[in-house]
Protein backbone atom coordinates (compact mmCIF):
# COMPACT_ATOMS: atom_id res chain seq x y z
CA UNK A 1 0.00 0.00 0.00
CA UNK A 2 1.42 3.70 -0.62
CA UNK A 3 1.48 6.39 0.85
CA UNK A 4 -1.69 7.87 -0.79
CA UNK A 5 -3.58 4.71 -0.60
CA UNK A 6 -3.09 4.87 3.01
CA UNK A 7 -4.39 8.36 3.70
CA UNK A 8 -6.97 7.57 1.72
CA UNK A 9 -8.31 4.44 3.34
CA UNK A 10 -7.33 6.10 7.42
CA UNK A 11 -9.25 9.37 6.65
CA UNK A 12 -12.07 6.99 5.35
CA UNK A 13 -12.28 5.26 8.84
CA UNK A 14 -12.08 8.53 10.98
CA UNK A 15 -14.61 10.17 8.93
CA UNK A 16 -17.17 7.18 9.52
CA UNK A 17 -16.48 7.65 13.30
CA UNK A 18 -17.17 11.36 12.89
CA UNK A 19 -13.84 12.91 13.42
CA UNK A 20 -13.75 16.01 11.35
CA UNK A 21 -10.26 16.57 11.16
CA UNK A 22 -10.01 12.86 9.51
CA UNK A 23 -7.69 13.84 6.58
CA UNK A 24 -5.12 15.71 8.62
CA UNK A 25 -5.56 13.10 11.89
CA UNK A 26 -4.71 10.67 8.77
CA UNK A 27 -1.75 12.53 7.73
CA UNK A 28 -0.33 13.69 11.43
CA UNK A 29 -0.68 9.55 12.10
CA UNK A 30 1.46 8.32 9.29
CA UNK A 31 4.19 10.91 9.58
CA UNK A 32 4.55 10.36 12.76
CA UNK A 33 4.83 6.96 12.74
CA UNK A 34 7.97 6.97 9.40
CA UNK A 35 9.10 9.87 11.73
CA UNK A 36 8.86 12.84 8.89
CA UNK A 37 7.07 15.97 8.40
CA UNK A 38 3.79 15.63 6.76
CA UNK A 39 5.09 17.91 3.48
CA UNK A 40 7.28 14.46 3.32
CA UNK A 41 3.87 12.95 2.57
CA UNK A 42 3.00 15.30 0.07
CA UNK A 43 6.25 14.52 -1.81
CA UNK A 44 6.25 10.67 -1.54
CA UNK A 45 2.39 9.46 -1.94
CA UNK A 46 3.76 6.74 -4.38
CA UNK A 47 6.29 5.49 -1.80
CA UNK A 48 5.13 2.09 -0.82
CA UNK A 49 4.97 1.66 3.62
CA UNK A 50 6.37 -1.99 5.42
CA UNK A 51 4.28 -4.19 6.83
CA UNK A 52 5.39 -3.05 9.77
CA UNK A 53 4.67 0.60 9.05
CA UNK A 54 1.40 0.01 8.33
CA UNK A 55 0.93 -2.29 11.49
CA UNK A 56 1.69 0.78 13.34
CA UNK A 57 -0.18 3.43 11.30
CA UNK A 58 -3.37 0.77 11.41
CA UNK A 59 -3.01 0.53 15.43
CA UNK A 60 -3.01 4.24 15.71
CA UNK A 61 -5.69 4.68 13.63
CA UNK A 62 -7.87 2.38 15.50
CA UNK A 63 -6.87 4.91 18.51
CA UNK A 64 -8.16 7.44 16.84
CA UNK A 65 -11.09 5.83 15.72
CA UNK A 66 -11.86 5.40 18.87
CA UNK A 67 -11.43 9.21 19.85
CA UNK A 68 -8.14 8.89 21.70
CA UNK A 69 -6.83 12.31 21.07
CA UNK A 70 -4.30 12.86 18.66
CA UNK A 71 -2.11 14.51 21.39
CA UNK A 72 -2.13 11.58 23.56
CA UNK A 73 -1.01 9.33 20.65
CA UNK A 74 2.12 10.97 19.12
CA UNK A 75 2.99 11.94 22.44
CA UNK A 76 3.21 15.75 22.01
CA UNK A 77 1.42 18.84 21.27
CA UNK A 78 2.87 22.75 20.44
CA UNK A 79 1.98 25.23 22.29
CA UNK A 80 3.11 29.06 21.80
CA UNK A 81 4.91 27.83 18.65
CA UNK A 82 6.97 24.79 20.99
CA UNK A 83 6.34 21.18 21.01
CA UNK A 84 5.65 20.03 24.66
CA UNK A 85 5.38 16.64 25.95
CA UNK A 86 1.75 15.18 26.88
CA UNK A 87 0.37 11.94 28.16
CA UNK A 88 -2.84 11.00 29.47
CA UNK A 89 -1.71 12.33 33.17
CA UNK A 90 -1.72 15.82 32.04
CA UNK A 91 -4.18 18.04 30.25
CA UNK A 92 -3.46 18.45 26.88
CA UNK A 93 -2.84 22.11 26.15
CA UNK A 94 -5.36 24.59 24.48
CA UNK A 95 -5.14 27.35 21.89
CA UNK A 96 -7.08 29.53 23.98
CA UNK A 97 -4.57 29.06 26.72
CA UNK A 98 -1.89 31.29 24.41
CA UNK A 99 -3.79 34.46 25.53
CA UNK A 100 -2.61 34.06 29.09
CA UNK A 101 0.89 34.35 27.80
CA UNK A 102 0.02 36.98 25.48
CA UNK A 103 -1.20 39.34 28.29
CA UNK A 104 1.96 38.46 30.70
CA UNK A 105 3.84 39.81 27.85
CA UNK A 106 1.90 43.02 27.36
CA UNK A 107 1.84 43.30 31.28
CA UNK A 108 4.95 43.27 32.35
CA UNK A 109 6.97 46.15 30.77
CA UNK A 110 3.91 48.50 31.45
CA UNK A 111 3.34 47.08 35.22
CA UNK A 112 5.64 49.57 37.52
CA UNK A 113 4.32 47.62 40.47
CA UNK A 114 5.61 44.49 38.77
CA UNK A 115 8.85 45.94 37.84
CA UNK A 116 9.36 47.74 41.34
CA UNK A 117 11.12 44.84 42.56
CA UNK A 118 13.11 41.94 42.34
CA UNK A 119 13.16 39.35 41.70
CA UNK A 120 9.41 39.03 39.87
CA UNK A 121 8.12 35.26 41.16
CA UNK A 122 5.73 33.48 39.11
CA UNK A 123 4.17 30.65 40.06
CA UNK A 124 2.12 28.54 37.40
CA UNK A 125 -0.40 26.46 39.87
CA UNK A 126 -2.11 23.12 38.39
CA UNK A 127 1.22 23.38 35.98
CA UNK A 128 0.21 19.83 34.01
CA UNK A 129 2.92 19.18 31.02
CA UNK A 130 4.35 22.85 32.21
CA UNK A 131 3.41 24.53 29.29
CA UNK A 132 2.35 27.79 30.90
CA UNK A 133 4.94 28.39 33.20
CA UNK A 134 7.72 27.32 31.03
CA UNK A 135 6.48 29.79 28.05
CA UNK A 136 5.99 32.50 30.61
CA UNK A 137 10.07 31.46 31.70
CA UNK A 138 11.44 31.03 28.13
CA UNK A 139 9.52 34.29 26.66
CA UNK A 140 9.96 36.55 29.79
CA UNK A 141 13.66 35.28 31.09
CA UNK A 142 13.55 38.11 33.82
CA UNK A 143 11.14 36.03 35.94
CA UNK A 144 11.66 33.19 38.54
CA UNK A 145 9.00 30.89 38.04
CA UNK A 146 8.01 27.86 39.90
CA UNK A 147 5.86 24.84 38.60
CA UNK A 148 3.29 23.31 40.95
CA UNK A 149 0.78 20.92 40.65
CA UNK A 150 -0.74 18.09 42.93
CA UNK A 151 -0.14 15.24 40.58
CA UNK A 152 3.61 13.87 40.63
CA UNK A 153 2.86 12.30 37.11
CA UNK A 154 2.26 15.72 36.26
CA UNK A 155 5.35 17.17 37.50
CA UNK A 156 7.29 14.64 35.91
CA UNK A 157 6.05 15.30 32.85
CA UNK A 158 5.95 19.30 33.11
CA UNK A 159 10.18 18.18 34.34
CA UNK A 160 10.92 16.41 31.27
CA UNK A 161 9.39 19.81 29.58
CA UNK A 162 11.31 22.16 31.15
CA UNK A 163 14.85 20.15 30.28
CA UNK A 164 14.00 19.28 26.83
CA UNK A 165 13.47 23.34 26.08
CA UNK A 166 16.16 24.60 28.87
CA UNK A 167 13.63 26.11 30.84
CA UNK A 168 15.38 27.31 34.25
CA UNK A 169 12.03 26.64 37.03
CA UNK A 170 11.59 25.42 40.19
CA UNK A 171 8.88 22.37 40.55
CA UNK A 172 6.90 21.61 43.66
CA UNK A 173 4.23 19.58 44.53
CA UNK A 174 1.49 21.73 46.06
CA UNK A 175 -2.17 21.99 46.21
CA UNK A 176 -2.64 25.04 45.03
CA UNK A 177 -0.46 27.67 47.06
CA UNK A 178 -0.61 25.64 50.30
CA UNK A 179 3.38 24.61 49.74
CA UNK A 180 4.31 27.47 47.53
CA UNK A 181 7.05 29.18 50.10
CA UNK A 182 7.05 32.74 48.43
CA UNK A 183 5.30 35.79 48.08
CA UNK A 184 4.33 35.56 44.32
CA UNK A 185 4.40 38.87 41.91
CA UNK A 186 2.21 36.85 39.23
CA UNK A 187 -0.04 33.54 39.35
CA UNK A 188 -0.77 32.03 36.50
CA UNK A 189 -3.65 29.10 36.26
CA UNK A 190 -5.61 27.00 33.92
CA UNK A 191 -7.26 25.18 36.94
CA UNK A 192 -10.25 22.70 36.59
CA UNK A 193 -13.30 24.51 35.64
CA UNK A 194 -15.90 22.32 33.49
CA UNK A 195 -18.85 21.35 35.16
CA UNK A 196 -19.78 17.84 34.74
CA UNK A 197 -23.10 18.57 32.98
CA UNK A 198 -21.34 20.68 30.46
CA UNK A 199 -21.67 19.18 26.92
CA UNK A 200 -17.90 18.10 25.62
CA UNK A 201 -16.58 16.19 23.26
CA UNK A 202 -15.84 12.51 23.36
CA UNK A 203 -12.04 12.91 23.46
CA UNK A 204 -11.92 14.94 26.95
CA UNK A 205 -13.30 11.40 28.31
CA UNK A 206 -9.31 10.40 27.97
CA UNK A 207 -7.96 13.18 29.96
CA UNK A 208 -7.34 13.63 33.18
CA UNK A 209 -10.40 14.08 35.34
CA UNK A 210 -9.42 15.94 38.16
CA UNK A 211 -7.96 18.42 35.66
CA UNK A 212 -11.45 18.73 33.67
CA UNK A 213 -14.02 18.96 36.65
CA UNK A 214 -14.55 21.55 39.59
CA UNK A 215 -17.83 21.41 41.85
CA UNK A 216 -19.78 24.62 42.16
CA UNK A 217 -20.39 25.20 38.21
CA UNK A 218 -16.83 24.12 37.64
CA UNK A 219 -15.88 27.45 39.83
CA UNK A 220 -14.87 25.73 42.95
CA UNK A 221 -11.19 25.53 42.41
CA UNK A 222 -10.57 28.76 40.94
CA UNK A 223 -12.52 30.47 43.76
CA UNK A 224 -10.31 28.43 46.14
CA UNK A 225 -6.95 29.98 44.21
CA UNK A 226 -8.48 33.48 44.64
CA UNK A 227 -8.88 33.18 47.89
CA UNK A 228 -5.33 31.92 48.72
CA UNK A 229 -3.67 34.22 46.57
CA UNK A 230 -5.68 37.18 48.38
CA UNK A 231 -3.65 36.63 51.17
CA UNK A 232 -0.04 36.33 49.48
CA UNK A 233 -0.16 38.61 46.69
CA UNK A 234 1.03 42.28 47.46
CA UNK A 235 -0.80 45.19 46.01
CA UNK A 236 -0.13 45.40 42.39
CA UNK A 237 0.29 41.52 42.46
CA UNK A 238 -1.68 39.63 39.18
CA UNK A 239 -3.45 36.88 38.72
CA UNK A 240 -3.79 35.05 35.00
CA UNK A 241 -7.07 32.45 34.90
CA UNK A 242 -8.32 30.84 32.77
CA UNK A 243 -12.32 30.14 32.57
CA UNK A 244 -15.18 29.02 30.62
CA UNK A 245 -16.28 32.81 29.64
CA UNK A 246 -20.00 31.92 31.00
CA UNK A 247 -18.26 32.05 34.25
CA UNK A 248 -16.07 34.98 34.31
CA UNK A 249 -18.89 37.45 35.87
CA UNK A 250 -19.16 35.57 39.15
CA UNK A 251 -15.92 34.92 39.33
CA UNK A 252 -14.80 38.56 38.86
CA UNK A 253 -17.70 39.43 41.17
CA UNK A 254 -15.87 36.68 44.05
CA UNK A 255 -12.49 37.96 43.65
CA UNK A 256 -13.71 41.52 44.11
CA UNK A 257 -15.03 40.59 47.44
CA UNK A 258 -11.08 38.90 47.89
CA UNK A 259 -9.20 42.67 47.34
CA UNK A 260 -9.06 42.56 43.34
CA UNK A 261 -9.72 44.51 39.98
CA UNK A 262 -10.69 43.32 36.93
CA UNK A 263 -8.01 43.99 34.42
CA UNK A 264 -8.22 42.26 31.71
CA UNK A 265 -10.85 40.05 29.87
CA UNK A 266 -10.44 38.09 26.58
CA UNK A 267 -12.09 35.34 25.51
CA UNK A 268 -11.31 32.42 28.07
CA UNK A 269 -8.77 34.52 30.23
CA UNK A 270 -9.36 37.07 32.92
CA UNK A 271 -6.21 39.26 34.53
CA UNK A 272 -7.05 40.45 38.09
CA UNK A 273 -4.92 43.04 40.23
CA UNK A 274 -4.78 42.58 44.01
CA UNK A 275 -5.38 46.38 45.25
Amino acid sequence: MTIDEWIRQATSTLSAAGIVSARLDAEIILAHTLKKQRTYLHAHGDEALTSRELEIADARTELRKDRTPIAYIIGHKEFYGRLFKVTPATLIPRPESEQIITILKELLPHSNSLLRETPKRLVDIGTGSGCLGITAKLECPELEVALCDISNHALNVAKSNAQRLEADVEIMQSNLLASYPFRPDIVLANLPYVDASWERSPETDYEPQEALFAENNGQALIEKLIKEASLRLASGGRMLLEADPRQHANLVKYAKKHGFALSENRDFIFAIEKL
